[in-house]
């Protein structure tokens, strides 16, 4: 693939996602990284959306005022998933990547399934601590492995109560911190190229543009629906992409 091409799928691919993020407030690594590992192999498709992913989401975490209220309910959570990104970079750099594929495409339908199914769990206050250093742990792991973000953590805040302006906050928080430890899991692991690193800075621009164009869509179009279109096409992406890989 010449690098014109790849600048244009990647351009066209982080302002759809960047939309998507400025309308429902998510969704940017996930339907990026749907869209990418369709035309690219799954490490690199991580590695570009590392960037456009780490600037909209410390956007998204610096624009509540719950954030001293956030961490310490998550920090358990937070810090398990920070360590273990760098356990998941370790495999991807080690093990098939037809196998880390099809686990991504796994993910992205049974995010989407659960939430078209409108299913939430509950976590009691005493629960929170063992938890979240058990669900941070695998969500840590999942992210390092396959480059997805939102399982388990967007169900683990739904569970301890987190209001939806907190939510927003703490998922920005979460995936702007896994984007710099993937980082540095990546360069450590060597799995980064010099090529790859500028066309993820080079994504930033599509996907805050994105971002400007979907809060305008988010003044028309009721929330509620938009979201039901986005999970029914994350688990079409999903399935697409594990029939690929079987």
């Amino acid at each position: 693939m010449t690098l014109s091409l790849m600048i244009l799928i990647t351009s066209i691919t982080f302002f759809i996602a960047g939309g998507i993020k400025g309308v429902v407030g998510l969704g940017l690594p996930t339907i990026s990284l749907a869209l990418l590992a369709m035309m690219f192999d799954l490490p690199t498709a991580i590695i570009l959306t590392l960037f456009p992913s780490l600037v909209t989401n410390i956007w998204q975490a610096s624009s509540g005022r719950h954030a001293k209220i956030i961490l310490n309910q998550i920090y358990p959570f937070l810090m398990m998933a920070l360590i273990t990104i760098w356990f998941g970079a370790y495999i991807l750099s080690a093990m098939d990547i037809t196998l880390l594929t099809l686990l991504m495409g796994c993910l992205l339908s049974v995010y989407a399934i659960l939430s078209l199914l409108g299913i939430h769990f509950k976590i009691s206050t005493r629960h929170r601590k063992w938890t979240g250093l058990c669900l941070g742990s695998l969500n840590g792991a999942l992210t390092g492995m396959s480059g997805i973000y939102i399982l388990p953590s967007v169900m683990y805040f739904q569970a301890i109560g987190l209001r939806r302006e907190e939510m927003m906050q703490a998922m920005g928080i979460l995936f702007s911190l896994s984007s710099i430890s993937m980082l540095l899991a990546f360069r450590y692991q060597n799995i980064l190229t010099l090529q790859q690193t500028m066309l993820s800075l080079f994504a930033v621009l599509p996907a805050v543009l994105g971002m400007h164009v979907g809060n305008k869509i988010r003044q028309r179009v009721p929330e509620t629906t938009f979201k039901k279109i986005l999970f029914i096409a994350l688990l079409l992406l999903g399935s697409i992409i594990i029939s690929q890989n079987l």
